[in-house]
């Protein structure tokens, strides 16, 4: 099955499911889930696997035991290529449109240290500098949870804090509602865009590993 584009539907069915968060509207919706969202996000990702690494796409349903919000489903699909733990290219479409990203989105605290130390080195932290700069001057938007203020040993005047301050370290780019997500080009976008942040993703995986 080759990508063909997400259908109008697919943006439809988030937006519905924004309004009822329900388990009646699921089982009234779930074939256009199946043909409007899942099946093109699968299509897409394989397209993508020749040169990134095959994808997995997340459950739709919320994990709510630990949480006040008891809403049953996700509203969004997201599919995410692992490279390393918790580091890679990750993909979403929901109700605001089509959104990319690529980083990592948690550490544990000895790879957390592994990646701090590779900041606050002389060599290693100034070329995290300059892909991030990169990409930021390429449209990326630099994200990810940060601590208030600096990580245990490291000086709030360090010239590099608000790197160190991550605890999870990625870059997004929106497409929204371009007409390029209802297209076969959207394969090629995405493409160009992770293979863009691609150096971010060397990067952790080469100083991320304990």
């Amino acid at each position: 099955m080759s990508f063909t584009g997400f259908p109008e539907a697919a943006l439809d069915f988030y937006d519905d499911l924004e309004i009822d968060n329900s388990k009646y509207f699921w089982e009234q919706h779930k074939e256009t889930y199946t043909t409007a969202v899942a099946e093109p996000m699968t299509a897409l990702t394989e397209e993508l696997a020749d040169e990134f690494g095959p994808a997995k796409l997340f459950r739709p349903y919320r994990d709510v035991r630990f949480s006040k919000d008891k809403s049953p489903y996700k509203t969004h699909q997201g599919a995410f290529v692992q490279v390393a733990p918790a580091t890679g290219y990750y993909i979403q479409i929901g109700a605001p449109g089509v959104r990319v990203a690529v980083g990592f989105y948690e550490a544990a605290s000895d790879r957390l240290a592994a990646i701090r130390r590779a900041i606050d080195d002389d060599l290693h932290g100034p070329e995290l500098v300059r892909i991030v700069r990169k990409l930021t001057k390429a449209g990326w938007e630099v994200d990810g949870e940060r601590l208030k203020t600096a990580p245990r040993g490291y000086d709030v005047d360090h010239p590099r804090i608000e790197l160190l301050r991550h605890k999870s370290l990625f870059v997004g780019k929106d497409y929204g509602f371009d007409e390029v997500i209802h297209s076969p080009a959207l394969v090629d976008r995405v493409r160009k865009d992770w293979r863009s942040a691609k150096p971010l993703i060397e990067w952790i995986d080469r100083h991320g590993a304990v």
